[in-house]
């Protein structure tokens, strides 16, 4: 499977699908993200954070500065931009990391792209602002497209999920996205009850035939906690469970909160999966 050709990750290391698993570092400028790590505005600690999330092994940087948790107040192009482009300037000019922005608004993905982020998520898969496409084309920044939905019912769960991810890819394609640069998520915690995220943590593989890397994010989710009823600054255990779920079932990046510990997890489960080995290994 190929890769963007235009980004790095660790060190110069290019991507590589099926290498190893990639670790993407959550960092949130919202005041009321769910996981209890939101940064507001402040710079300062957001460039604490990013730092700190190099120097742990993250491969990847996602900033964002609108809140997704249920029940959350949507706010506008304008203050998502006053949130998000101070801190994002200073992340890219202190980190040797790629940077997504977390954002389902095409002029925040252009201006971010222009200060020097290479990869758009939005977490509603093109079907909130189809330009992002469009944006995403003519920056050539790579594309995380993820599932979501009003509502939750399914006619049937990862058909209806994949078959989602799968116009919102060929929507991609058609506004000139490479396929190389996209990426699907299946969305854990979005628009799904907590035994469907299971279902589909459970069914992963049946996702690898649309043919595109993929990416997941269950840190700290609320299904973690209902499933073992702890709240979530207890969830490390849960949320390091499913991200070796994930990676048996054939995910590429994983999106987390606990960028150390992660990438341990990550390290382990890839020399089982993927057959990976830390460099200078010997029998």
């Amino acid at each position: 499977m190929s890769a963007y050709i235009h980004i790095t990750v660790t060190n110069g290391e290019p991507l590589v699908w099926g290498r190893r698993t990639y670790v993407m570092g959550i960092i949130n400028l919202t005041p009321d993200s769910f996981s209890g790590d939101g940064l507001r505005s402040d710079v300062s600690a957001a460039v604490e954070q990013a730092i700190r999330f190099e120097a742990e092994g993250a491969d990847f940087i996602d900033v964002g500065a609108e809140s997704t948790r249920p029940g959350h107040e949507s706010i506008t192009a304008e203050e998502e931009l006053e949130r998000l482009m101070p801190a994002l300037e200073a992340i890219v000019s202190r980190v040797n990391l790629p940077v997504s922005v977390d954002t389902s608004k095409a002029v925040v993905a252009r201006n971010a792209v222009a200060a020097g982020a290479t990869i758009i998520n939005d977490q509603w898969g093109l079907k909130s602002e189809p330009e992002i496409a469009v944006a995403a084309a003519q920056t050539g920044a790579g594309l995380i497209l993820m599932h979501n939905q009003k509502g939750r019912h399914y006619d049937d769960l990862i058909f209806d999920v994949a078959a989602s991810l799968s116009a919102s890819a060929q929507a991609a394609l058609d506004a000139g996205v490479p396929k190389g640069n996209i990426i699907l998520d299946p969305g854990s915690g979005f628009g799904k009850t907590p035994d469907h995220n299971l279902e589909v943590l459970n069914r992963l593989r049946e996702f690898t035939s649309l043919g595109y890397p993929l990416l997941l994010g269950t840190s700290r989710k609320s299904t973690i906690g209902w499933v073992l009823d702890l709240p979530v600054e207890d969830r490390l255990e849960g949320t390091a469970a499913t991200v070796a779920l994930a990676i048996a079932g054939g995910v590429d990046i994983v999106r987390v909160h606990d960028v150390q510990e992660m990438v341990r997890v990550c390290r382990m489960s890839d020399a089982v999966v993927r057959g990976w080995r830390p460099s200078g290994w010997k029998l």
